[in-house]
């Protein structure tokens, strides 16, 4: 058999490990192995899985997906997304559709010092579901504002998907986090026209919370939003002013939402052990599916599949922007079957010399299209992770109520995916002009 037939089979068995539930990180490296074993040698292939697996826990650039994580999980438990949430809901909560447009700018502001999709679903769906269940609001709208929401905390950076992707393709974590600013407040802001559209078509959907004084409104900013911009200003503005590597910029955000947390005696002894737990937890799964996807890219390379595709996809007599667009499709395939994580490692060996290498298109903004696109993946059926943790925070809630609500949701995702294909500078203006 020829090295193509053998990849296309790899990437079968690969499928059908996933459909018989085998933990993706190792499906990976098992096809990996036995691939580059039968292509080159089993002594070579036991030699490249120790390497690769060596290399990535040893790797200091690495080290910065367990700082960002653990920043988020010391956000998470020392109650900074409550904060957020009353300080949004204050400002903005007295319109129609306010407790979940408050929702949309309370997730924003908490992924910019989270940087996980799951971490801020849940902390806002523990928040702001009561709240919205008190003012009568509609459960399904509802529940999947919360579920969409969390998809803010992978865009705005710092995101862990976007370090991964920067690992990955060897681009700059400073550059992508810079590109994800300007997408990840337009995906607000059409996340907040979808729900005050909602609400003045049909005001029983969501009805307007109380009002607020400017001296209440004053209060809350105090308590809520200084803590998060003397954070995301050491953190990420180090990094944009190159103060700090990314490594470092984790490493200092942690230590400044925990010196935050402490002073003002918001973290418990229990809050900071399960922290730390958390964290060690995640970080560890991320490791491991680095790992495994490496090793799988690996025999994908022997197989000379990636390349094939890639001549393949250069040869075919369409525009570059519908060729991006077979990818982009078969990316919201994907979603809903793969984890975001898992889906841009497995794919990126494949698609990314495509789109990049044969098409030309820059890496950066590509990486803001993965992000979204996987993104995606999140809040549709039957993976959802976002979905699957609102229904876990509100177990009495249908998981059909939850994802009949996520459709205008979605469609706000595919207008800034439009809007980001017809004016790629949206994505890259500032990494280019901060880069001067």
């Amino acid at each position: 058999m020829s090295p193509l037939l053998i990849g296309v089979i790899g990437i079968a068995v690969f499928f059908m490990l996933l459909v018989l539930r085998m933990p993706i990180a190792f499906a990976m490296a098992l096809v990996g192995f036995a691939g580059f074993s039968f292509l080159v040698s089993t002594s070579a292939a036991f030699s490249m899985v120790a390497k690769e697996i060596f290399n990535t826990f040893s790797s200091y650039s690495l080290s910065v997906i367990a700082m960002f994580v653990w920043m988020g999980f010391l956000a998470y438990y020392s109650g900074i997304g409550s904060r957020l949430y009353v300080f949004a809901y204050k400002m903005i909560g007295n319109y129609p559709g306010g407790l979940a447009i408050a929702t949309q700018a309370a997730c924003a502001v908490f992924g910019a010092i989270c940087g996980s999709n799951t971490a801020t679903a849940a902390t806002m769906g523990a928040i702001a579901l009561p709240e919205m269940k008190k003012y009568k609001y509609d459960t399904s709208l509802a529940t999947a504002s919360v579920a969409a929401g969390g998809v803010l905390g992978v865009l705005i950076p710092p995101s862990v998907i976007f370090i991964v992707y920067g690992m990955a393709t060897e681009q700059s974590v400073g550059k992508l986090f810079m590109a994800g600013i300007i997408p990840g407040i337009l995906l607000m802001l059409l996340y907040m026209g979808a729900i005050y559209i909602l609400a003045a078509r049909n005001p029983a959907l969501a009805p307007a919370g109380p009002g607020s004084s400017w001296r209440e409104r004053g209060e809350a900013l105090r308590g809520g939003l200084g803590e998060v911009l003397v954070v995301f200003t050491l953190s990420i503005g180090g990094l944009f002013a190159g103060w700090f590597t990314p490594t470092e910029a984790g490493a200092v955000g942690a230590a400044g939402v925990l010196v935050v947390s402490l002073l003002e005696r918001r973290l418990t002894r229990e809050g900071f052990r399960r922290s730390l737990l958390d964290a060690t937890r995640t970080t560890a799964m991320i490791m491991f599916m680095v790992a495994g996807a490496i090793i799988l890219g690996r025999f994908l390379a022997v197989s000379r599949v990636p390349f094939e595709l890639a001549n393949w996809a250069g040869a075919l007599p369409l525009p570059p922007f519908a060729v991006v667009g077979v990818v982009l499709l078969i990316y919201l395939v994907l979603g809903c079957f793969i984890d975001a994580l898992a889906m841009v490692l497995l794919t990126i060996p494949i698609f990314y010399p495509v789109v990049v290498t044969t098409l030309g298109y820059d890496p950066i903004w590509f990486g803001v299209i993965i992000v979204l696109v996987v993104a995606m993946g999140v809040i549709t059926p039957p993976v959802g992770m976002n979905v699957y943790i609102i229904k876990g925070v509100a177990p009495d809630v249908p998981l059909e109520v939850i994802f009949k609500g996520i459709w205008p949701f979605l469609v706000a995702i595919v207008i800034l995916l439009a809007l980001l294909i017809a004016f790629p500078q949206i994505a890259t203006f500032l990494p280019s002009y901060l880069a001067q």
